[in-house]
C-alpha cells in the first residue's frame, strides 16, 4: 500500500516518470557512441576517447549544475542543460567520422547532462509526506536497475530497426523532453533552496565531513558495481553454452535482485537511524559478495549473482535520505549530484582495475570486486558516529519561492 500511496500523492507519477525519461540518455550513451563511431570506421582509440570524454565530463558537470540549480533554480538550469547536451549529442550524430565532433560532441553531452537525478532528490520532501520519504528513495533507487538495462536495450533495438546515428538523436529528445517535463512541474517551478550557510566558500557540501566519508563509502560501492559487470563478462567467456544469455543473464540477475532489494526497503517503516540503516545495509552486501570468491559452476553462480545484488539499491535509498541529512543548508542538490559523480567514479576505476585482471586471473577479478564495497562498508562502520547529522536536516526544506516564467 506504501507504493500505491506514494504514486497517488500529486505530482509524483509526473516527476518519476520525466526523470526516467530524461535519464534513458545516461543508461544509452556509452553503447551509442561506441556504435556510431564504429559503424563511421573510427578506430577503437578514438572510441574509447570518445567514450571517456563523456564520462570524464559528466563527473565534472554534475555537481557545477547540482551547485547552480541551489543558487538559481531548477527549471532553467534543467532546460538549458537539456539543450547544451542535445547540441552535443547532435554534433555526434552529423559527424561521427569525425574526431573533433565526436569528442567535443561526446564531451558536451556529459558537461550539460540535465542534473535531473539530483533534483528529484532535493524534490521529495517538498512533494511527500515526511513518512513517506524513504519509501519515495527507494522507490527512486529500484527505478536506476530499469535505467540501466533499458537503455542498452533501447539502444539495440533503435540500431537494428534504424540506425546508431538514430539512437543519437533519440537520446537528445529525450534528455530535451524528459528536463521539460520535470521542469515544468509545479514542484519544480516552486523549489528553491534556502539561502547557503555563511562560509560555504568553494567546497559547498564538501565543508561537511561526514558527508565526504559518506560519498567515498558509496565510492566503493561504485567500484565493486564495476568490477563485477568485468567478473560476469569474464566468467562467461570461461563458460561458453553454460549459461543462457552468457554475462547478460548473470547481470540481470543482479539487477532484479537490487530491484526487489529497494522496493522491500520502501515497505518497511523503519525505526533505526539513517545513518544506522546505511552502514548496516553497506555490510550486508560486503557479505553478500563474499561468496562470489568461490566461482562456482554455472548454476550456483547464478544464484550468487542474483545474491550479491539484493543489497545495492537499498544502501543507495538510505544514502539519499541520509546526503540529505548531512548536506549543510543551501547545498543538497550539489551534494546528491556528488553522490552521483563520487559513485560513478568508483564505478569506472572498478572496472578499469579489473578488466587489467581479466586476462590474467579470474580469482583476481572477483577479489578486486568483492574488495570496494568490503572497504567503503568498513569506513562507513567505523565513521558511523560521523553519519549522524548533528541538527535537524534545513538542507532538505525547500523554500516556497515561485521560479516560473
Amino acid at each position: 500500500m506504501g507504493y500505491l500511496a506514494l504514486l497517488r500523492a500529486p505530482h509524483v507519477t509526473r516527476l518519476l516518470l520525466g526523470t526516467l525519461l530524461g535519464r534513458l540518455p545516461a543508461g544509452m550513451t556509452a553503447l551509442v557512441i561506441a556504435l556510431a563511431l564504429r559503424e563511421a570506421g573510427a578506430p577503437y582509440s578514438r572510441i574509447g576517447l570518445a567514450t571517456a570524454a563523456y564520462a570524464i565530463c559528466a563527473a565534472i558537470g554534475g555537481p557545477v549544475l547540482g551547485r547552480i540549480v541551489d543558487r538559481t533554480g531548477q527549471p532553467r538550469v534543467l532546460l538549458c542543460a537539456a539543450v547544451v547536451a542535445g547540441f552535443g549529442y547532435a554534433l555526434l550524430a552529423l559527424a561521427p567520422g569525425s574526431a573533433p565532433a565526436a569528442i567535443g560532441g561526446a564531451a558536451l553531452a556529459g558537461l550539460a547532462m540535465p542534473p535531473l537525478e539530483p533534483c528529484l532528490r532535493a524534490l521529495w520532501p517538498d512533494v511527500v509526506a515526511e513518512e513517506q520519504l524513504d519509501t519515495a528513495y527507494a522507490f527512486d533507487s529500484a527505478s536506476q536497475q530499469i535505467l540501466y538495462v533499458a537503455g542498452p536495450l533501447a539502444v539495440a533495438a533503435l540500431a537494428a530497426v534504424a540506425s546508431p546515428v538514430a539512437a543519437l538523436w533519440t537520446a537528445a529528445g529525450l534528455g530535451l523532453a524528459g528536463a521539460l517535463v520535470v521542469a515544468t512541474a509545479a514542484p519544480a517551478r516552486r523549489w528553491q533552496a534556502p539561502p547557503r550557510e555563511h562560509g560555504a566558500g568553494l567546497l559547498g557540501p564538501l565543508r561537511s565531513p561526514g558527508l565526504v566519508l559518506l560519498l567515498i563509502g558509496l565510492a566503493g560501492a561504485g567500484w565493486t558495481v564495476g568490477a563485477q559487470n568485468v567478473l560476469f563478462i569474464a566468467y562467461a567467456e570461461r563458460h561458453p553454452h553454460q549459461l543462457p544469455g552468457g554475462a547478460g543473464l548473470l547481470l540481470a540477475l543482479a539487477a532484479l535482485a537490487g530491484l526487489l532489494g529497494a522496493l522491500a526497503y520502501g515497505a518497511v517503516r523503519w525505526r533505526s537511524s539513517t545513518a544506522t540503516r546505511t552502514w548496516a545495509i553497506a555490510l550486508a552486501m560486503a557479505v553478500c559478495y563474499l561468496p562470489l570468491l568461490l566461482l562456482p559452476a554455472p548454476g550456483p553462480m547464478a544464484v550468487l549473482a542474483f545474491v550479491s545484488g539484493i543489497g545495492l539499491a537499498p544502501l543507495l535509498a538510505a544514502a539519499f535520505v541520509l546526503v540529505a541529512e548531512l548536506a549543510p543548508t543551501g547545498t543538497v542538490t550539489e551534494a546528491f549530484a556528488w553522490l552521483v559523480t563520487l559513485f560513478a567514479t568508483g564505478n569506472a576505476l572498478g572496472y578499469a582495475v579489473s578488466g587489467a585482471l581479466a586476462g590474467n586471473s579470474l580469482t583476481g577479478v572477483a577479489y578486486c570486486s568483492v574488495a570496494g564495497i568490503t572497504l567503503g562498508a568498513l569506513l562507513l562502520f567505523a565513521a558511523r558516529r560521523r553519519l549522524q547529522p548533528v541538527a535537524a536536516p534545513q538542507a532538505v526544506a525547500p523554500v516556497p519561492v515561485s521560479l516560473a516564467g
